[in-house]
């Protein structure tokens, strides 16, 4: 059925329906960090007389889904959600993955009504769940523009790598209050002001992938791990973020120069470490890292742009990210932007001025030889980090 003939949810007053599509949003938050691959769900159930009787998210990949949840939830509080109402953030699914459908659940429990926010971009799903619960007849709608909007922004990570096979990238930077990322001598310590700092620490906590290219890794031999208040590492154990816990740390390393003896080979045990090459590469220095435990993914092309396109394929295909946070240098971002593989930008405005001509800018890279081919922010917020300021730039929804 065509997005434009999905009817939109009205026999319940739009303040109620919209209550609950946001308390589910709500509810899908709190999967933050934990269920990539797969998208962020929640749901709420009601009781043909209005009552909530049900909430419910996906908590971590592989574990129930938000709808099978919130129907375990009512029957947890005694509760029968036979006649009632889901809502749910994003179509219910119709097919086998590492859960069973939601479909199944949900004929199964007696629902006879559900509206949904996000339609599922997967080819394996797109449309089916909701077909499905039609032809069984279950009453289906969309819910309102709001509620969408706020289920889709919930979801770029998942629904870019189902449309493009490619992580979603934001570009998380540092700059002065004249656009610069360090002094002419390369001195960048610190930037941002130690609020910043933490709120970085938080970002590394919940995406899937943390990357910078090789020159970063050699001037600060970084760890790139999400640290807790007291400054220790977060472990696989601990931290949210892929499967298995902390972010993967990713370099883009074309001749594979990364020193077996940097801090990032050493700390494999905190979090997993991959390496993006390209054909240039020694392969003895490459033998040398696998051999270290390092992931070598092998990109291929000639340029910049493809060493960067080949290497999230890989990086989606091979080690499932779908969220990478790029903290490279600006030579590296004006990579991934002539790539147009930047899809937000974070940058924090320190209020400080170096004023020099000479000290390197945010972003570095060919970029548009006239303003007007410029790349414009589909949308732009903005928020206070201690002295600093957060700009929010979206360059592209999916």
């Amino acid at each position: 059925m065509d997005t434009n003939e999905i009817p939109v949810a009205t026999s319940i007053p739009a303040d109620v329906e919209g209550s609950h599509m946001r308390r589910a949003l709500e509810l899908a938050e709190r999967g933050l960090g934990s269920t990539s691959p797969n998208p962020l769900v929640g749901a709420v159930i009601c009781s043909p007389d209005g009552r909530v009787i049900g909430e419910g998210f996906h908590a971590r990949c592989g574990e129930p889904h938000a709808e099978r949840e919130a129907i375990r939830d009512a029957s947890d509080r005694g509760e029968d959600p036979k006649g009632g109402t889901l809502y749910v953030t994003l179509e219910p699914c119709a097919h086998h993955g590492r859960q069973p459908p939601c479909t199944d659940a949900i004929l199964e429990s007696g629902i006879s009504r559900v509206v949904y926010a996000s339609e599922d971009p997967t080819e394996k799903a797109s449309g089916r769940g909701p077909s499905i619960l039609r032809e069984a007849g279950v009453e289906v709608a969309r819910a309102a523009t709001e509620e969408v909007e706020g289920a889709d922004s919930l979801n770029q990570p998942f629904r870019k790598r189902a449309a493009t096979g490619l992580p979603l990238v934001t570009y998380k930077a540092a700059m002065t209050l004249d656009g610069k990322v360090a002094a002419p001598g390369g001195d960048s310590r610190w930037i941002s002001c130690s609020e910043s700092r933490a709120l970085v620490h938080e970002m590394r906590g919940v995406c899937d992938a943390v990357a910078v290219g090789i020159g970063t890794v050699l001037a600060d031999d970084p760890l790139l791990t999400a640290r807790n208040g007291d400054g220790s590492d977060r472990s696989v154990t601990d931290a949210p973020g892929t499967s298995d816990g902390a972010a993967i740390r990713v370099v883009f390393d074309r001749k594979a120069r990364l020193p077996l003896d940097s801090a990032l080979v050493a700390s494999q045990d905190v979090a997993e470490l991959a390496v993006v090459v390209s054909a240039e590469a020694d392969p003895a220095r490459v033998s040398g890292l696998e051999r270290a435990g390092v992931t070598v993914l092998s990109a291929e092309g000639p340029g910049d742009g493809d060493l960067v396109r080949s290497g999230l394929r890989a990086l989606s295909e091979q080690m499932e990210v779908s969220d990478l946070l790029l903290e490279g240098g600006p030579r590296l971002a004006g990579a991934f932007l002539d790539a147009e593989q930047i899809d937000r930008l974070l940058i924090f405005v320190a209020p400080i001025v170096v004023g020099s001509g000479e000290a390197p800018g945010v972003i570095e890279g060919s970029g548009a030889k006239r303003i007007a081919e410029a790349t414009r922010a589909v949308s732009c917020s903005h928020l206070q980090v201690g002295d600093d300021l957060l700009l929010d730039a979206r360059l592209r929804e999916w």
